[in-house]
């Protein structure tokens, strides 16, 4: 049987909370976020697994990192994991629509399905579902809130540095 953990840590976004399954990352959460498993699914809470994840989170929050590393164990079909190894392709400060994947993907027209899936994530900012927008540049759907949606994004493109424009919260 998988040994999971978590652990909560503080970001610009709120508090996220970090899910591990033995020695991967296999969620990472936003307060109130769509699709958020129950908290008691997340196993014993232990932050000694997640060294990696908080200080890679923590390069990217002060704008040192834009590539994620750490080991992932992500759970979903088929088709979303397709859709979620996309979504690690989408280089920092870029964007992609849900209809661009679905070509990537050999499934166009399936722009839909790819947004649902996209919603699904279970390892946001890491996987950056955030980078996905709509067919004419609008921001469409964010299991976090398309607040926070908007807010990566423009950190991404150096626009905004936390959550009243000042400090990080680490």
């Amino acid at each position: 049987m998988p040994v999971r953990q978590h652990t909560v840590i503080d970001s610009p976004y709120g508090p996220l909370t970090l899910v591990g399954t033995d020695s991967a990352l296999s969620g990472l959460y936003m307060t109130e976020q769509r699709h958020r498993p129950p908290d008691e699914t997340f196993g014993d809470p232990d932050p000694r697994p997640f060294g990696a994840v908080i200080s890679q989170l923590a390069a990217y929050f002060d704008g040192e990192l834009r590539e994620f590393t750490v080991p992932l164990e992500l759970h979903g079909t088929p088709f979303q994991g397709s859709v979620w190894q996309q979504l690690q392709e989408i280089p920092y400060g870029q964007t992609r629509s849900y209809g661009d994947l679905a070509d990537r993907l050999g499934k166009p027209g399936a722009s839909r399905a790819v947004g649902l899936a996209n919603g699904k994530n279970p390892v946001g900012i890491i996987v950056p579902c955030h980078r996905v927008i709509g067919s004419t540049g609008s921001l469409t759907g964010y299991g976090g809130g398309l607040d926070r949606k908007q807010r990566l994004l423009a950190f991404e493109n150096g626009a905004f540095t936390g959550p009243a424009g000042g400090d990080v919260l680490f």
